[in-house]
């Protein structure tokens, strides 16, 4: 429940509505008066919204989870520690670039990032459906092993539970992460400023787009590959920035659109984001095209969104570019005065829209 929108929470903020896209045509908004859930509740935007805002925040309101950021900040004797949790569906559980396993530990191990905090241990909860076969299951042990070890974040606890047949689609996984802070870095989803500069790590909309592909068989010239990775490292090239780093951010369920709508609203700034410096892969982007998806709203797994002060934005730039998983990091937009709570993309003519909280569900069952 510690968080946000583009996971498995959601503050009460990213609840208002944000105007609607002010050119093209959208979708229209699947119906939300009913009594049982939808899918499109587990999308990451307005559904999920409402339904954390109005089903489980005002029974399990407290101040720690009221931050609705990447991790919940948790006073203990001696000091605050980080806590995260998720629980990861993805389907197919193997995809090309990784499988749930690795994915389980690199996302909630991000998400400890993304507060500045320091990973110390996960525990690992699984859901297994009858029939599962065992090389399946090794595979994604092994998966989860590796990259533990590359983290050096130890799986300490664990629970597995078996159900019949048809009721798991194989294979589910809770992870929950503890880390630890310093004072040299403590980003937070309130801190965006006017003024400030939004880097983005690497290409957006890979993870997304490699699950979606081969769920659905479809062929590329070139395979499209998860960005499935831990952040850590990535993070600890900012950490000498300190309190310049005003907030991080991976942009997973719902996307980079997503992400940038919940800063805004929290933050109570506007937001711009440049068209022609929207990193995306010419293979992603085809596969986007040939479904009619937005890239800016599809799920990543090894990508962060930065917001730094304009200060040490070229140095904070160079220093993400040092490291392997940012050798393509650029400058994605800017933080404005204008339009507060709202996300604007600018054209290289001069126009703008809105780009504006989906209601339902792009892609599910991404992660």
């Amino acid at each position: 429940m510690s968080r946000t929108p583009g996971k498995s929470a959601t503050g009460a903020a990213a609840v208002r509505s944000a105007p609607s896209l002010a050119n093209g045509p959208v979708c229209p908004a699947p119906i939300t008066t009913v009594d049982r859930v939808q899918l499109g509740h587990g999308s990451g935007g307005k559904m999920s919204a409402a339904l954390v805002a109005e089903r489980f925040w005002p029974k399990l309101q407290n101040d720690a989870l009221g931050k609705f950021a990447d991790a919940s900040v948790v006073q203990v004797s001696g000091g605050e520690i980080a806590v995260s949790t998720d629980t990861f569906v993805v389907q197919p559980i193997e995809f090309p670039g990784g499988n749930i396993g690795s994915l389980a530990v690199n996302g909630t191990l991000n998400d400890l990032a993304m507060m500045g905090a320091r990973p110390v241990c996960l525990t690992a909860g699984f859901v297994l459906e009858e029939g599962l076969s065992f090389d399946v299951l090794d595979r994604v042990i092994d998966a989860m092993a590796a990259a533990c070890r590359e983290a050096g974040v130890p799986v300490v606890a664990g629970d597995t539970k078996v159900v019949e047949r048809g009721k798991a689609d194989g294979l589910y996984v809770n992870t929950t992460g503890v880390g630890v802070f310093d004072d040299a870095l403590r980003p937070a989803p309130h801190r965006a400023t006017v003024g400030d500069v939004i880097l983005v790590s690497g290409p957006l909309a890979r993870h997304g787009m490699a699950v979606m592909a081969f769920r659905e068989g479809l062929a590329f010239e070139s395979e499209i590959t998860s960005d499935s990775a831990c952040l850590v490292p990535l993070v600890q090239q900012l950490r000498m920035f300190g309190a310049d780093v005003h907030v991080l951010r991976d942009p997973t369920r719902g996307g980079a659109a997503s992400a940038l709508n919940e800063i805004a609203q929290s933050s109570n700034v506007g937001v711009e984001i440049d068209e022609s410096s929207i990193p995306v892969p010419s293979d992603v982007r085809a596969a986007c095209e040939m479904l009619g998806l937005d890239p800016l709203y599809v799920a990543n797994e090894g990508v962060l969104i930065a917001f730094v002060s304009s200060e040490i934005a070229v140095q904070a730039l160079h220093q993400i570019r040092r490291h392997p998983l940012g050798s393509h990091a650029v400058v994605l937009g800017r933080v404005v005065a204008e339009h507060p709570r709202m996300v604007v993309l600018r054209n290289a003519l001069g126009g703008t829209r809105v780009v504006d909280l989906l209601p339902g569900d792009q892609l599910p069952r991404i992660c």
